[in-house]
């Protein structure tokens, strides 16, 4: 049972395993094996290598030689049979059969597959010669072959007016301009034939013409084989017959010639302003002055201050709105195309890249005629490439397509400004007084005909390549519906000298910009500079004014001036900074957020005179932060130490040789202590600069809010990678960035004031509390005679203990059993303002005079031990001066203590002068932290925020500019 049960499937498996095998053996047998040995490499050849007698296989890409009695074909990839053979049989490549023909019979039929006996002879290819204006007949009227082919000499009588076409094979009917002129095929003297017209020498021919091609750029000029042949008969035929094609290919022409013209050269653009002006009887198309009947539309005429009324007159009736029901945010632009012959080619949008020579997706391209989206396309293209692409120029009449309210279809001229122009020898349209630009209307990408000069299928001598297309499109000042004017096409042609086409290469470039009248919004900047200015100055004399009572100077000295100039560039600096925030808030707002346009954004060139307004504000600033810095690095500072000896030691006496007794010295390093703590909290800030930094670059970068400062309607934080990126305006970066570190900045600060210092630490608080515990009160003068004073006076009496008491005092003083820390009995005010006498500041000089000549330059102190002795002395005499000072021991020097007034604290100056008593002013704000960083945030916060901004503007680089801005606060701190 087992064996029977498994014996089908062994038999199973056993036809498998042959399946599987002969299989093998087959593959083994047809898959060819790669060779160790064998390479993949072989000679490169090219077509035009091949010799006479071979051709260019294009499966083995190399040549191989033709059969018996053939040789290579005019196209290099075949063989046809040598002249006196014909073929038998032809299946492409070598695989034709050649067969000669006999004596009787020499020649060959033009299809190459029958000989036949020629009555003329023959030509070089083995052909039958036919005489000129005869045709060839080789068959019957059937198809039948002739035994001997006979030469028919076309009818050129007034009943037929034939004559033999070009290549000779049938009779056709003469050109109009030959029967017209002569009633023959003939054009016989005194008739003029010129561009196989014939023409009439009597009647209104057009003046002697000159046929130059000139290239302004390059300087050079020379004559053209284009305008030697077809330039006469053109501008003949165009005014003799009025022929459509001829005067759109005398139009052409002109353009050709950049549209320039001279009074005294009668060159295509002369010769087609003399039949424009002759022919002022024809009626005008579409009531256009400017557009004659059967002629092109070249020019806006030729009257000074035209250009201005053209641009900027009428405004286009259509409106645009970049969001609502109604959104319009396409600019349909459309261009009649035209042959270099005249030949009407069709009607075409200006979508797929048809004005832009830069290669690209056909989204990015498309992104050009896109409403509000500024545009800026560039690139280098071989100039193989462009005689490949543009053997032939192509000529377009740009328009723009728009629909009424009646949903009836129109178009729109659009002018054209070439820069290239030359109107009596002057580069009218590179003038910057648009009232004497000259507009037209036709352009081309690429001419590389008209610089052909001996031959037409010769490489060009010269070529002109619109190198810089630029589209301009201007709104309607005052609009509420997104009305524009007419756009203008700007654009400059280079000339190229071509030598080596497959090393030269040439830049090109199109662009489209938007662009309004900015003159109100410099009006409305201009009186907001004025205003805020003029408080400036009023602020920086309070200022000044505050400063000069806190110094004890009523003189007006150099000093003076140059300490308001340090005000007003902060106050200045404030002022421009919030005219530019302002302006660019405006400009993010209201572009990124209207629906029908109303506004658009300054270009590149409108925008320098808010980058200088932010240079200034930068400069300004850092002015205003050094000023700062030093008067924080030369204020006079001392730490008044309270603790007294405990008791007496004994002490030997060197030199005597016995002991005496002497008081307990207090340690110093309380004081060092304090003094260190000091240095620390000079750079605390309420932010962290780190933290404000990486989240700005975040923010900018990651979550995409740089993304809102493109130069496009879309207010979208994030861009799809097919999609056209549109250039970055500086002033919405400058906008995004600066509303970025406002908000960061201040989040941070409020989280610092409500959280952080509440329940976490106060450096500011806890250098007070430090004072009080280390006995040590501190006398900070920031001007002559103004200043702090942090009371810090231990209430235990003495802080140089051990920790066992040291707790017990800190319990004592937590349940209120000791006095409070206040400077008044039973207050808890530990800080104050201090406005000094005269006389004490003169008290305090002599003995800081003493301590600052003691530790001067090394070089200029004795060397002897009594001047450390002298410093010593002199801190002790200081300690207890001020020590004495604040326990009111001089009563010629007192003190009293009050409040400030609120318009004192809100003008930052004091209305009472100190004269025979100081003033101490209680301070619940710790205001002393306006000598540190601390107290100065805002300052700060601006000065890295425009230092930010500044790097920005200049490198368009983020994360450059949070890079540095990093580097320079690590500097600072």
């Amino acid at each position: 049972m087992v064996t029977g049960s498994c014996g089908p499937g062994v038999a199973m498996a056993a036809r498998s395993v042959r399946s599987v095998a002969t299989v093998t053996v087959f593959l083994l047998l047809v898959v060819p094996r790669v060779s160790q040995t064998q390479t993949f490499f072989f000679p490169f050849q090219q077509p035009e290598t091949c010799g006479h007698n071979q051709y260019f296989d294009i499966s083995a890409l190399s040549c191989v030689p033709c059969g018996a009695n053939q040789m290579q074909d005019a196209g290099g990839t075949s063989c046809v049979c040598l002249p006196g053979f014909q073929m038998i049989s032809n299946n492409g490549g070598p695989d034709i059969i050649c067969k000669k023909c006999p004596e009787s019979m020499k020649g060959v039929t033009e299809d190459g597959w029958n000989c036949i006996s020629c009555p003329d002879g023959l030509t070089a290819e083995g052909k039958c010669h036919c005489p000129t204006g005869h045709i060839l007949v080789e068959r019957d009227v059937n198809g039948t072959l002739l035994s001997q082919a006979t030469c028919k000499l076309c009818d050129d009588s007034e009943n037929s007016f034939t004559v033999a076409n070009a290549l000779g094979t049938r009779c056709v009917r003469c050109e109009p301009t030959f029967i017209n002129t002569s009633r023959s095929c003939a054009c016989s003297e005194p008739n003029i034939l010129t561009g196989e017209l014939c023409f009439s020498s009597t009647g209104n021919f057009p003046p002697h013409m000159i046929s130059t091609a000139r290239y302004g750029e390059l300087g050079k000029s020379f004559t053209s084989e284009w305008f030697a042949k077809y330039l006469q008969s053109s501008a003949a035929a165009c005014w003799v017959y009025a022929n459509l094609t001829s005067c759109q290919a005398l139009g052409n022409m002109c353009v050709m010639n950049m549209n320039s013209y001279h009074f005294a050269t009668f060159d295509a653009c002369q010769l087609f302003q003399f039949i424009f002006e002759n022919t002022a009887g024809l009626h005008t198309v579409h009531s256009i002055s400017f557009w004659r009947q059967n002629l092109p539309w070249l020019f806006f005429g030729d009257q000074l201050g035209l250009a201005p009324q053209v641009l900027s007159t009428i405004p286009l009736p259509t409106n645009f709105s970049f969001k609502g029901e109604n959104q319009n945010t396409k600019l349909k632009f459309v261009a009649a195309s035209y042959d270099v012959r005249g030949n009407f080619l069709k009607w075409q949008t200006l979508e797929g890249g048809v004005l832009q020579l830069c290669p690209d997706t056909e989204t990015r391209l498309n992104a050009a005629y896109s409403f509000g989206t500024t545009y800026q396309q560039n690139c280098e293209i071989p100039i193989s490439k462009i005689l490949t692409d543009f053997p032939t120029p192509t000529f377009y009449d740009v328009y723009i397509e728009y629909t009424d309210e009646n949903q009836h279809q129109y178009i729109w001229a659009v002018p054209v400004l070439n820069l290239n122009l030359q109107h009596n020898k002057i580069f009218v349209n590179q003038d910057s007084n648009s009232g004497k630009w000259l507009l037209t209307r036709r352009i081309f990408l690429v001419d590389a005909l008209s610089g052909r000069e001996n031959d037409l299928g010769s490489q060009p001598r010269l070529i002109r390549v619109a190198t810089q297309i630029s589209l301009s499109i201007h709104l309607v000042p005052n609009t509420k519906n997104g009305n524009i004017y007419p756009p203008l096409i700007t654009i400059a042609y280079s000339d190229i000298d071509v030598s080596d086409p497959n090393s030269q290469s040439v830049k090109v470039s199109f662009s489209v910009e938007y662009e309004m009248d900015q003159k109100e919004a410099h009006i409305q900047t201009d009186i907001a500079l004025g205003v805020l200015g003029g408080l400036a100055v009023l602020s920086s004399l309070l200022k000044t004014a505050g400063w000069k009572r806190r110094i004890g100077s009523p003189m007006i000295d150099l000093q003076t001036v140059m300490k308001f100039l340090f005000y007003y560039a902060g106050d200045l600096a404030n002022v421009f900074f919030t005219i530019t925030l302002g302006t660019g808030l405006y400009w993010l707002i209201f572009f990124k957020a209207q629906m029908s346009v109303s506004v658009l954004l300054p270009t590149p060139a409108q925008e320098k005179r808010f980058v200088t307004y932010v240079g200034c504000a930068f400069a300004l600033k850092a002015l205003q932060f050094l000023h700062k810095l030093f008067s924080q690095i030369t204020i006079d500072i001392f730490f008044i130490d309270w603790e007294r000896p405990k008791g007496k030691i004994l002490k030997a006496v060197e030199g005597e040789g016995g002991v005496r007794s002497a008081t307990v010295p207090v340690s110093i390093w309380r004081t060092y202590f304090v003094a260190n703590e000091w240095n620390e909290i000079q750079t605390v800030r309420k932010i962290n600069p780190l933290f404000q930094v990486l989240t700005v670059l975040f923010l900018l970068e990651v979550v995409g809010f740089k993304n809102l400062a493109l130069m496009d309607s879309s207010s979208s934080l994030s861009r799809s990678p097919p999609s056209y990126i549109a250039p970055y305006s500086r002033i919405l970066r400058y906008a995004v960035s600066t509303v970025l570190w406002l908000v960061i900045g201040i989040i941070q600060i409020m989280f610092f004031a409500v959280f952080y210092e509440r329940f976490i630490e106060d450096k500011i608080r806890q250098f007070v509390d430090l004072c009080c515990m280390s006995n040590i009160s501190v006398f900070l003068l920031s001007h002559k005679c103004f200043g702090y004073y942090i009371h810090g006076r231990s209430v235990h009496g003495h802080a140089d203990t051990n920790m066992e008491e040291m707790n017990m005092n800190l319990k004592r003083e937590a349940e209120n059993l000791c006095s409070q820390r206040g400077l008044v009995p039973n207050t808890d005010g530990q800080t104050f303002q201090i406005a000094i006498s005269s006389q004490m500041r003169q008290h305090y000089d002599r003995i800081h005079e003493t301590l600052t000549r003691r530790n001067g330059p090394a070089r200029l102190l004795s060397s002897s031990a009594s001047t450390f002795e002298q410093s010593i002395k002199a801190y002790h005499t200081m300690n207890k001066f001020l020590g004495s000072f604040i326990d009111h021991v001089h009563k010629e020097m007192d003190y009293f203590i009050k409040d400030k007034l609120l318009l004192e604290r809100i003008l930052g100056m004091e209305f009472m002068e100190p004269m025979e008593k100081s003033i101490f002013y209680n301070d619940e704000g710790y205001s002393f932290s306006s000598v540190l960083y601390y107290g100065n945030e805002a300052t700060l916060l601006i000065y890295d925020l425009l230092f930010f901004c500044v790097v920005d503007l200049a490198c368009q680089n983020f994360i450059l500019a949070a890079f540095l801005t990093y580097l320079q606060q690590e500097m600072l701190l």
